[in-house]
């Protein structure tokens, strides 16, 4: 592939933006997906639009040197690959890197690689890299990346990426065991030995089964760091990597320390001397005392609940962004109640989304419509209204043989209290329609050791920036991090040929189906999306809130 290729579709973009077809968040995704550069593509907005849309650039003087602390759970960090949240990953990734990176503008732009190309069919997608070296002095290679998304898609490694790149990378085949039932135990592998091609020392090639528009944005999955091939996909103190810091102390609970590197980051700084996650404990009000009290710089998150208080706190700047974050009450549909699909759409009927919303969030945020594809996506599709119906909810669960009503537990981590709160009310409207539902608090650590084993439990997911990829990652069949056993194969299909459709339209229409299978049979009843808060002192530099907690170390500053 030459250089200076051009992808086909790119003219196309440029034409409907023009036109007016095309909103300017749509072509800097799409335009930037397809291999044009992030400064190309706002250039071309501001030509158009004669306002300069790129985001502004980080000032020549920017402070040097100083502490900056983080209020953040400091968890277990060992297997990056294997991660299931994004505070393990905001430790790692101040020190490894991925081939590409969200930034808070949600654009995905180049990060160990240099430029990517996709191929027309958008079932070929090659990535040079950069000349980069690893903290030990050996350079990046492409048979350290080769290792590593092998390492990730290994169904041993228990990677969530497989949920993701299933699709497109890997296939389905019998093991040869059976399991206790004498049913052929199944698993993944790569598609095609060539799936992940080394094209030379410093490119790579992923070779698709099926067309796939959102490489890029997949790659910056917080499971998909670039780790030395020589720690065999282990994380910790003292880990050789590429990013702008070192680990240097890591205690579960108490501190991650990061200590800034001499050498200059290929994406500008560090200008800090030394970065610091600080547990505070899981307590919303602890954790804004801590920040009044200068105990910590800035907060991973801020409760929608301790909102008027921080914009009190004099040195406190607040952020916020609007986001595709949400939680959603998930059921396993193969136990009771939640075996029948009757039931889930009458806990579905039976939930006002609005009202939830404002008791819960206090309309901070967006009513959600339980099926995970949210108003800011660009390929998301209007649906009619699901309003709250109880007499439809309790006919629904008389034909589910509940008549006599039905009782469920639901399982909800102690903090943010928003959650608690948002269980509450949605327990008082079912039991309106007939449900009698038991809410079982539980410390936020040991929720997450179990997320996955409830029955029903009201669990978090974090904002993604296209429609399908959390359909990908939570309800495609037999994924890890689907643990409700939603299996579906109109929906697979549908969701495989949506991650390969480029033209919006055509994708909306098969998000569509895709929304309306989950409202139907999904297994999530989804009350809210969230607009994401946190508070940050006014001496820390370079800080833009992300809209998935992100923090970029290497971009920040702090005025002594």
């Amino acid at each position: 592939m030459s250089e200076k290729r051009e992808h086909p579709a790119i003219p196309k973009l440029k034409e409907e933006f023009a036109d007016g077809k095309l909103s300017r968040r749509e072509f800097l995704r799409y335009s930037t997906l397809l291999g044009v550069s992030a400064g190309a593509a706002y250039g071309f907005v501001g030509k158009v639009t004669g306002q300069s849309f790129a985001p502004q650039a980080q000032a020549a003087d920017m402070p040097k040197g100083g502490t900056v602390r983080i209020g953040m759970g400091v968890q277990e960090i060992t297997t990056p690959h294997a991660y299931n949240w994004i505070h393990p990953s905001n430790i790692a990734s101040q020190v490894v890197g991925r081939l590409a990176v969200i930034h808070q503008d949600n654009i995905s732009r180049p990060d160990l690689c240099e430029s990517w190309e996709a191929s027309d069919d958008l079932k070929t997608w090659t990535f040079k890299l950069r000349d980069v070296k690893w903290h030990s002095g050996r350079p990046l290679t492409a048979d350290d990346v080769i290792w590593n998304f092998k390492h990730i898609l290994d169904p041993a490694t228990g990677s969530s990426s497989v949920g993701l790149m299933k699709g497109y990378m890997l296939e389905e085949y019998d093991t040869g065991e059976k399991d206790e039932d004498g049913n052929a135990k199944m698993s993944t592998r790569l598609w095609d030995a060539n799936a992940i091609e080394k094209v030379d020392d410093k490119t790579v090639r992923f070779n698709l089964k099926v067309p796939q528009v959102a490489i890029p944005e997949h790659l910056d999955h917080y499971t998909n760091s670039i780790l030395d091939p020589e720690e065999g996909g282990k994380f910790g103190v003292g880990s050789n990597g590429t990013g702008a810091f070192e680990l240097v102390e890591h205690q579960v609970g108490i501190k991650a320390v990061l200590k800034a590197r001499q050498e200059a980051h290929y994406d500008g700084g560090p200008y800090l001397d030394i970065l610091e996650f600080t547990d505070v404990g899981e307590d919303p009000s602890a954790n804004v005392a801590a920040l009044a009290s200068k105990q910590v710089h800035g907060l991973y998150q801020v409760d929608t609940a301790q909102l008027e208080i921080i914009k009190r706190i004099p040195h406190i700047d607040v952020h916020q962004v609007p986001t595709a974050a949400t939680a959603v009450v998930q059921m396993i549909i193969d136990r009771k109640p939640f075996d029948e699909e009757k039931v889930r759409l009458a806990m579905r009927y039976g939930m006002d989304a609005k009202k939830v919303l404002t008791l819960a969030q206090r309309d901070v945020g967006l009513p959600a419509e339980h099926h995970f594809v949210c108003p800011i996506h660009p390929d998301y599709a209007p649906l009619p209204e699901m309003t709250r119906d109880v007499e439809k909810a309790k006919a629904l669960l008389k034909e589910a043989g509940y008549g006599g009503g039905v009782e469920f537990q639901v399982n909800v981590k102690k903090d943010p209290s928003w959650e608690i709160a948002a269980v509450q009310a949605m327990a008082e409207q079912w039991k309106e329609c007939g449900m009698d539902v038991k809410i079982n608090v539980m410390p936020t650590a040991q929720f997450w050791d179990v997320w996955d084993k409830f029955d029903c439990g009201f669990v978090e997911w974090a904002h993604r920036p296209l429609g399908f990829m959390v359909l990908s990652l939570g309800f495609r069949s037999g994924v890890p991090w689907n643990p409700t056993q939603f299996a579906d194969q109109e929906f697979d299909d549908l969701l495989t040929k949506a991650e390969g459709t480029l033209d919006l339209d055509e994708r909306r229409e098969l998000m569509k189906e895709l929304e309306i299978i989950m409202q139907q049979r999904g297994p999530i009843c989804q009350p809210v999306w969230r607009s994401l808060l946190t508070g940050m002192d006014k001496r820390v530099k370079g800080y833009v809130m992300h809209p998935t907690y992100k923090f970029f170390g290497h971009q920040l500053a702090i005025e002594s």
